[in-house]
């Protein structure tokens, strides 16, 4: 296409920020042009100031957007409920789109989208950055090849607290929205939504691709006042016979950054916590025979996504890596553990500690309980834990609809 890319921002408080920083601070403003935003709340953008410096218009909406203007680009950084209902409406204007994680609410949500994306012909990317990251996509290249061998087990541990402000947020922890629109928002579901995608996108047959869950277990709590569960262990079972383990939790009271563990059979390939106490943001492999190998920091290309997007629009091309293909299999994942896990149960009252100083909540025990559970990759019900609920079990194969139930 002749002249810079337009783009319009949807959403620019909370994560939305991390894409009007990479805009505002690019040292080559010379392909894109940011034609306008999109949030009824746009106070909680950090650099709203320089945006009104450079005459970008603020709208209410997108069809407030539309009537008067096009984007090439739609940059969608709203809540989880949103995401479907917005990124349609922008693929049927026109405009290629990047929806932040995860890609929706709902199974049949993120195939609406998938089916608008088609029909429109514009590009549709789901903003797991890891995908994105040069160190993901090497280890995801090796898995493809067979140079680790076949997958044998997966685990992923974070344990991230959080405090009152966070949950004060209109729609955090809820299952859905005064119109009833399913959210189901939680810590499995949006802050470390990367990391359960990423065991999964790893493990899939094609760049653009991840696993198919086969069936799923899972054991879900909470401690915060709140509708959805702050707390989860999860156990998915592959279509090819792989296990993977997921446990996270917003209730603990120590920090765990993510770490995780992938065997195969030809080597172990971890990242985070290692076991002489020290943490490494480099993935790395030990294969049988001794020899590493490191891939690389996951994090230190955030924006991938972003500048691959502008530049395939600039150049009418795209290589597709993540997008709602690729992402549906952590939604499947969600939507499957809320159906196998209802209602959601709340931790003993006698086991809860607020901490005053920090406005937060944390659960007496749970971090030991998780990280004994990551390390011998068990569910907290499978040790016995005095208050752990049986896990409940759920058949994704072939799973298209969310159904819900009775709240």
């Amino acid at each position: 296409m002749a002249g810079p890319v337009r783009i319009l921002l949807v959403g620019v408080g909370g994560y939305g920020n991390t894409y009007v920083n990479a805009l505002l601070d690019a040292p080559d403003k010379e392909s894109f042009t940011i034609v306008g935003i999109v949030d009824p709340y746009p106070d909680g953008c950090q650099r709203l100031s320089e945006l009104h410096a450079q005459n970008v218009p603020v709208f209410a909406d997108l069809k407030e957007f539309y009537a008067c203007a096009q984007a090439d680009l739609a940059v969608i950084a709203s809540p989880i409920h949103l995401h479907a209902p917005q990124t349609i409406a922008c693929l049927r204007q026109g405009s290629h789109v990047i929806c932040e994680k995860p890609v929706s609410a709902t199974i049949q949500d993120a195939r609406a989208m998938e089916r608008a994306a088609a029909a429109a012909g514009r590009m549709l990317a789901i903003g797991y950055q890891w995908s994105y990251s040069s160190a993901i996509q090497a280890l995801k290249d090796d898995v493809l090849q067979g140079r680790l061998g076949r997958p044998q087990r997966l685990r992923t541990i974070i344990l991230w607290p959080r405090n009152d402000a966070y949950y004060a947020r209109r729609w955090a922890g809820k299952q859905r929205d005064e119109q009833g629109h399913w959210i189901l928002d939680s810590v499995a579901n949006n802050a470390t939504a990367h990391y359960l995608h990423n065991m999964l996108y790893i493990l899939g047959g094609h760049t653009a691709e991840s696993a198919a869950p086969h069936w799923i277990e899972a054991e879900l709590y909470r401690a915060h006042d709140i509708e959805n569960y702050d707390t989860a262990a999860i156990r998915v079972m592959t279509a090819d016979g792989c296990e993977l383990l997921y446990y996270g939790t917003h209730a603990s009271q120590a920090r765990l950054d993510p770490t995780f563990v992938y065997e195969f059979e030809q080597g172990v390939v971890s990242y985070g916590q290692r076991p002489d106490g020290q943490y490494s943001d480099q993935i790395t492999a030990v294969f049988q025979d001794g020899t590493t190998k490191d891939y690389g920091r996951p994090n230190a290309e955030r924006t991938n996504h972003l500048w691959s997007m502008i530049q395939d629009i600039a150049r009418g091309s795209h290589k597709e890596i993540c997008g709602v293909r690729a992402a549906a299999a952590q939604t499947i994942c969600i939507n499957g553990s809320q159906e196998a896990c209802h209602p959601i149960p709340r931790f003993p009252k006698d086991l809860l500690h607020y901490e005053p100083a920090e406005s937060r909540l944390w659960v007496r025990g749970l971090d030991a309980v998780l990280e004994d559970c990551f390390l011998k990759g068990r569910l907290p019900s499978e040790e016995g834990v005095p208050w752990a609920r049986k896990k409940g079990r759920q058949d994704v194969e072939d799973y298209a609809y969310f159904g819900g139930f009775d709240t």
